[in-house]
């Protein structure tokens, strides 16, 4: 018997970030990063926007803004720390993403390079300071 543990089409791992502001947030991931909203930002019962689910290819995020739900919840650039993991997320033009996330407030880490695991890869900050990691698999072997 197969019992469904999850909602159809949901991937088994989706990051859930704190971000500043949810309005500013929608804007930076669709624009520096090429998300799409999923569905419409659920909001509380004052109208701020309380839930965000973002997907982009086959990836799905999550994120909600400082202080909806809580008060010990915050982003890393308000906390005043370095992130200790980041998102690694395959691309199709690692480089053009690159370029347009830079054009859009994200600040580099690491520019694109071919790396010796056989990935194009780059590293930025987004405007919360969480890390993104992305590649382009260039390597066949």
């Amino acid at each position: 018997m197969t019992q469904n543990f999850k909602p159809q089409n949901m991937p088994t791992l989706i990051p859930y970030l704190t971000v500043s502001q949810a309005e500013e947030s929608i804007r930076f991931y669709e624009k520096a990063f090429g998300f799409k909203l999923t569905n419409p930002p659920a909001k509380n019962d004052k109208g701020q926007i309380s839930h965000v689910e973002m997907s982009y290819l086959d990836i799905q995020i999550m994120f909600t803004p400082e202080g909806v739900w809580d008060s010990i919840h915050k982003t890393p650039n308000n906390l005043g720390i370095i992130m200790p993991i980041s998102l690694y997320l395959y691309t199709l033009d690692v480089d053009k993403l690159y370029e347009q996330a830079l054009a859009h407030g994200a600040i580099s880490i690491r520019e694109p390079a071919d790396e010796f695991w056989g990935d194009r890869f780059c590293q930025l900050k987004d405007i919360d300071g969480y890390l993104w990691s992305f590649a382009t698999h260039v390597n066949k072997a």
